[in-house]
């Protein structure tokens, strides 16, 4: 999963969203309490996440927000559960 954070410490923190998000390497004690959501979430195959960033000192995390259920998958394994509670009595 690509990402648009880029750590660094040689360039000063930038919000450039949803090109390219510029943040320090590590996280402060600011971040605990000043983080924020930046844009809105994105779904990346199976996944949906977003970005958080302190607003002190511009330190960006990506979020996964929850896992997309596989619909074919869950399809198949409903077919499956189906068929292995069927009884067979006999007549």
């Amino acid at each position: 999963m690509a990402t648009i954070v880029r750590y660094t410490d040689r360039e000063r923190p930038k919000n450039q969203y949803p090109t390219e998000i510029i943040s320090p390497p590590r996280s402060g004690p600011c971040c605990f309490s000043d983080m924020e959501d930046v844009g809105e979430p994105h779904r990346d195959h199976r996944w949906l996440y977003g970005y958080k960033r302190c607003r002190k000192c511009g330190f960006t995390v990506r979020v996964i927000l929850q896992e997309l259920p596989d619909a074919a998958l869950a399809a198949e394994l409903r077919q499956l559960l189906a068929k292995s509670f069927v009884r067979n009595v006999p007549a």
